[in-house]
């Protein structure tokens, strides 16, 4: 979660520490959409197209890679490539891109079609228009500018999903505290496995301002998170 519960607090949230955490959590997946960005270390798996130099564009801040694999067209993938096939670069270094870079030279005779008299790993990739990275991906911690926009943005959500007494008047099914808040929330433990898709806007202004400058301009992301 991008924001602690006393912080969602502080900016207007209300309830007990579970409800205020489901708010802070529906804030923390909108935030994600938007940016297309994650704002904390995540173990994820996300596919990019192979340039024809064997460039890798990543669609998030990657930390670390544990593995990558060329896709196929068939059942079965082709084999993970070793560390010596590929370099990663981070934007966490002035300067650099997130990205896998494959290499075109050296070869590995245990693997078939980057057998030395083969070709290599240039003839083995060569088949392939895309590879799936495995690893860590996002910044060490969130920036204070996101701890505020998700504690802003739980608090937004909140009201928003306040019924007036008329609703909740004619939808007995609606669970209403005082305060008038719908607290029914589904509320599940980790993040979720399910892709979460681009979005133009937050759903609040004043939220969309503050992350202006941590929107991700990069490739479309493909798989996870």
């Amino acid at each position: 979660m991008y924001c602690s519960v006393a912080q969602a607090r502080s900016a207007g949230c209300t309830g007990t520490d579970p409800e205020v955490t489901a708010w802070i959590e529906a804030a923390t997946e909108r935030i994600t959409a938007y940016t297309r960005q994650a704002f904390e270390p995540l173990s994820m798996v996300v596919v990019g197209d192979v340039t024809p130099g064997g460039l890798v564009l990543l669609p998030r801040r990657v930390r670390s890679v544990s593995s990558v694999t060329p896709l196929t067209d068939g059942a079965d993938d082709a084999p993970s490539l070793p560390p010596s096939a590929y370099r990663v670069t981070s934007s966490d270094v002035l300067g650099q891109i997130d990205a896998v870079h494959l290499t075109w030279g050296g070869w590995d005779d245990l693997i078939a079609g980057a057998e030395s008299w083969a070709g290599g790993w240039g003839s083995l990739l060569g088949e392939h228009e895309q590879v799936r990275v495995e690893g860590e991906f996002g910044t060490a911690s969130v920036p204070p500018v996101v701890v505020q926009a998700c504690a802003l943005l739980a608090a937004h959500i909140q009201a928003q999903a306040a019924p007036s007494d008329a609703d909740a008047a004619q939808d007995p099914t609606l669970d209403v505290d005082d305060e008038g808040n719908n607290v029914r929330i589904e509320h599940t433990d980790g993040p979720s496995a399910t892709p979460v898709a681009a979005s133009a806007s937050t759903g609040s202004t004043q939220v969309d301002a503050l992350l202006a400058g941590h929107l991700n301009h990069g490739p479309s992301l493909i798989g996870g998170v």
